[in-house]
């Protein structure tokens, strides 16, 4: 006989098909294999008790501070540690509770239904602007045609072009100036039509840039102010166009000036809730959600967007990181933007674990083939 400890990142219920287990006991027993770690911050405590009665009554359990049993305080933080089959019969159980236990089960019911995407889209990186954090992605026209083509040739998904740096401290740049910037390449794309070869996005803000850019073919908006202008909602949605909402705090000239948040998770969510509810109201229907790495961002604050990213998977919408080569790497690792691939990847890698379906970066060919070498590991 041997025994053999298996790695939690397998997908279980492909090694019960191969033991010939029945369907049903698949079903059971995948779903008692995956488990959730829930934070619930500001929970009723007559909430708290009730859930930690019934998490237990279902073989979960959650973690509360002490007192909770004599409702020493009104409200406290929970965490809550289960499978999926307890999770299931727990968003069951507490939709006929009170103290605000039927929206918790409504929240667990919305995590129940998270699926891990299915590809993962790689976003190339082309600036037409000479102050770009990253010299080796500064391109000019006949440059840049060259360096999108080999993007499609390693195997981009989708080509991001901007023609303004919104690195910390950047300058400001008018609109007439970026679309200057950008236009001969646009029009390039449009003649050679490569919109055919592959999806184009335009980084830009400006409702006259984003205008010329879906004219020639771009089907895609990465807007690092989340769609704060009612011109470049109601464009998205006339060109049928995917709409990326990133969270951004202040703008490039203030974002890292001391950062803070009540709670970083919380707030980017609300930020993304209120701008989709926005989106939807001027008719956008593809949306997808960035979280904005160094964006008004601290370190720590990165790290956890990019540790707890499924938390963002409730809203129903893809999720783009884009840490490419960004400083947070030189925080960790001293290093120059030039030196900072191997980081990249590996905060990448981490992003998809955890639900990213878009990465947005520098290098393309190192970015298809980590995924590849992913996929295969998943597989086995």
């Amino acid at each position: 006989m041997q025994v053999e400890l298996l790695s939690n990142e397998i997908d279980i219920k492909k090694y019960l098909k191969n033991l010939n287990v029945d369907s049903g006991g698949i079903s059971i027993m995948g779903a008692k294999a995956t488990h959730h770690i829930i934070l619930l911050r500001g929970l009723h405590v007559g909430a708290a008790n009730i859930l930690k009665q019934d998490a237990l009554s279902v073989g979960a359990d959650l973690a509360v501070p002490r007192g909770t049993v004599t409702a020493k305080t009104p409200y406290v933080d929970a965490i809550l540690i289960a499978t999926t089959r307890e999770l299931e019969k727990l968003s069951r159980k507490e939709l006929a509770q009170p103290f605000g236990l039927k929206e918790v089960a409504k929240k667990f019911q919305e995590i129940l239904k998270i699926k891990s995407p299915s590809k993962v889209e790689i976003m190339g990186i082309i600036n037409a602007n000479d102050d770009s954090f990253f010299k080796e992605s500064r391109f000019n026209a006949k440059s840049a045609i060259e360096a999108i083509k080999k993007m499609i040739k390693d195997g981009a998904d989708i080509i991001d072009i901007g023609g303004v740096s919104s690195a910390p401290s950047a300058k400001i740049v008018s609109k007439e100036e970026e679309l200057e910037r950008v236009k001969p390449i646009l029009d390039i794309i449009q003649a050679q039509r490569l919109y055919k070869e592959v999806e184009f996005s335009i980084d830009s803000y400006e409702p006259l840039v984003i205008e010329y850019a879906l004219k020639c073919g771009f089907r895609v908006v990465n807007d690092i102010t989340g769609l704060r202008s009612d011109e470049v909602c109601k464009l998205c949605a006339s060109n049928g166009a995917k709409a990326i909402i990133m969270h951004m705090q202040g703008t490039p000239q203030t974002m890292q000036e001391n950062p803070e948040y009540e709670n970083i998770l919380g707030d980017v969510y609300t930020f993304f809730e209120q701008r989709v509810e926005k989106a939807k109201f001027f008719g956008v229907k593809d949306i997808v959600l960035d979280v904005g790495i160094g964006f008004g961002k601290t370190l720590e604050h990165n790290l956890m967007l990019i540790k707890h990213l499924r938390h963002f998977s409730t809203l129903g919408h893809p999720l783009l990181v884009g840490a490419s080569r960004k400083s947070m790497i030189d925080k960790i690792s001293p290093s120059l933007a030039s030196d900072r691939l191997s980081g990249t990847l590996t905060l990448h890698l981490e992003a998809v674990k955890n639900g990213a379906s878009m990465l947005r970066t520098h290098d393309v060919y190192e970015h298809v083939q980590a995924l590849k070498i992913k996929k295969a590991l998943d597989e086995i």
